[in-house]
């Protein structure tokens, strides 16, 4: 239907907005782009990671955009005129992926300095740090009560996200997971391995 050309290097993510009518792209190129879905056309560009953008997503409202980088920090960045409006500081190394709890109150990002981090979406405080291997991936429950990580050691684990305690892990592969997330009403977890298999858990 279309292509949408401007980055100036490779994309890593893409997602469409809650309502659709927009595209959100993230990109090796340090920037983050927001397009109209239906032209094609760039609509803002988000600039101001100094290193390549690993992702990019919207919060629950349409309102903001949460940015993850190599340069080891997540922004928020206003959906509508592109100012970048708070920087969570304290990796020390690539952050991998950041995402809002579903309330949009909260943010999580994951990152390979060994640690996944919750902060005050608001405030850019850190509220809780769970230290392990290092994080490929974190999303919140659809409760957002817990986070589900995926660790560079190929488990799965699911950590509280008010207290960072350990609750549970997934075993049961040959092969690393390569993929982790909750069903819609967070009773279940689906994990993608490199073995070629996907497994279906009890979350609870």
């Amino acid at each position: 239907l279309r292509t949408l050309r401007g980055h100036g290097h490779g994309v890593r993510s893409a997602v469409f907005s809650p309502d659709g009518q927009e595209v959100l792209t993230a990109s090796d190129d340090g920037t983050a782009k927001v397009w109209n879905a239906a032209s094609g056309a760039c609509l803002r560009t988000l600039k101001g990671h100094r290193e390549h953008v690993a992702s990019a997503v919207l919060s629950p409202d349409g309102q903001e955009v949460l940015t993850a980088s190599d340069d080891g920090t997540a922004k928020v960045w206003s959906a509508a005129s592109g100012a970048c409006l708070r920087t969570f500081e304290g990796h020390g190394d690539f952050v991998y992926s950041a995402v809002f709890s579903p309330d949009g109150q909260e943010v999580l990002t994951a990152s390979v300095d060994r640690t996944a981090k919750v902060w005050n979406a608001a405030s850019g405080e850190c509220l809780c740090n769970f230290g392990y291997d290092p994080v490929l991936s974190a999303v919140f429950s659809p409760d957002g009560q817990e986070v589900l990580r995926v660790s560079e050691d190929g488990t799965a684990n699911v950590n509280s996200a008010a207290s960072g305690l350990f609750l549970r892990t997934f075993e049961g592969h040959g092969d690393r997971v390569v993929f982790a997330v909750f069903s819609p009403d967070g009773q279940e977890v689906l994990t993608a391995f490199q073995d070629g298999t996907a497994k279906v858990w009890s979350a609870v």
